[in-house]
């Protein structure tokens, strides 16, 4: 380690003895990035539905499968 990080960590030390491990919670701003990752879900979530509710999907027959037999060439098998 550089003598730097090795200052930085000791100044980290006396910080972190002087939390109450029992008590450390996220807090008002683990609150907040939580509730804007939960809205941002909500939104996509939202604009999902609305794409998918554009969508008309028809299934039809394969186009080799709707040729008729007459239409093709003798001895020619469907793929």
């Amino acid at each position: 380690m550089s003598a730097t990080s090795t200052l930085a960590v000791t100044h980290l030390v006396p910080l972190a003895k002087e939390l109450d491990e029992n008590k450390v919670t996220p807090g008002v701003l683990g609150f907040i990035v939580f509730a804007l990752i939960g809205g941002a879900v909500w939104l996509l979530m939202k604009s999902m539905n609305k794409h998918m509710k554009k969508v008309d999907f028809d299934e039809g027959p394969e186009p080799a499968a709707a040729a008729a037999p007459a239409d093709r060439p003798k001895g020619e098998t469907p793929a």
